[in-house]
């Protein structure tokens, strides 16, 4: 079984921080395509930043210099350092993995980052 948690979700003021993280609650290793996506209300699902299992990371445009992707292999955790929020990245975030490299991603439940202005 696999299932990604997600936490560290909140509300901040524009220029504040927050960390995310997302640990595998199963007991199947989920290291694929390991990432992070968000959905703002009314907006479709859209990728923020993700990390291979080589430890090369990928970020959207809109968050590049601000957020940070990181690994902890021995922990099954993946963390999201979100730093300068602004109110445009208020959405639910959402972890994802893969068992296998081309298996189905597996999503967790979401957290919640609201960003006042």
């Amino acid at each position: 079984q696999v299932q990604p948690v997600e936490s560290g979700g909140g509300s901040v003021q524009a220029g504040g921080s927050l960390r995310l993280s997302c640990t595998n609650a199963g007991d199947i290793p989920c290291k694929y395509n390991r990432g992070w996506y968000r959905q703002a209300p009314g907006k479709e699902r859209e990728f923020v930043s993700g990390i291979g299992t080589d430890g090369i990371t990928t970020y959207a445009d809109s968050v590049k210099g601000r957020f940070t992707i990181s690994q902890d292999n021995a922990k099954s955790t993946v963390y999201l350092q979100m730093n300068s929020l602004k109110p445009e990245d208020t959405a639910m975030y959402y972890c994802t993995c893969r068992i296998t490299r081309y298996g189905d991603y597996i999503w967790g439940q979401g957290t919640q980052v609201t960003v006042s202005s």
